[in-house]
């Protein structure tokens, strides 16, 4: 019954949160409304979003957010070593990475991974081929690239969510 009222409690609790700062709510009108729009909205929104996977090893996953969040100090720091130094040595470039993941919503998630990772964006997910368009800051070795992200995050995502 909880679960048909409010799909999508998580995102319940941030409308109300975000309402709440927004309004500085101090009524009890004010309130009542932003309660009325945060079921509302994803009762309204559930149908366009797509139904993640189980997640199969919490753990694994943890130490994957664990893993992930030292990757992004550390390219952040290495991205800004690249660009304080002579830009000449840079080797931006366009990788194809070619996916063993077949479902969107990992996809998705692992083009988001790339994109929050400094010195690399995804650009594109290809569905017919599942394929991942990523820009790279500088990659003088494309292939290896590649191998990385395989290796390092989609591998893990499949782990994690046992596809």
């Amino acid at each position: 019954m909880l679960n048909r009222l409010i799909p999508r409690p998580v995102l319940s609790l941030t409308v109300l949160l975000l309402w709440i700062a927004i309004t500085n709510a101090a009524s009890l009108g004010l309130l009542l409304l932003g309660g009325v729009l945060a079921v509302l909205i994803p009762r309204l929104t559930d149908p366009f979003w797509p139904k993640a996977p189980r997640l199969v090893h919490p753990l694994r996953a943890l130490r994957f957010l664990g893993m992930f969040v030292l990757d992004i100090v550390v390219a952040n720091w290495d991205v800004a070593r690249r660009v304080i130094g002579p830009l000449d040595k840079l080797s931006p470039a366009l990788v194809e990475i070619p996916l063993d993941l077949r479902d969107p919503f990992l996809v998705a998630l692992l083009g988001s991974i790339v994109s929050l990772t400094p010195g690399t964006v995804s650009i594109d997910i290809d569905e017919k081929h599942w394929v991942l368009l990523v820009h790279a800051l500088d990659a003088p070795d494309p292939q290896a690239l590649i191998e990385e992200i395989k290796n390092r995050y989609e591998a893990a995502l499949k782990e994690m969510f046992a596809c």
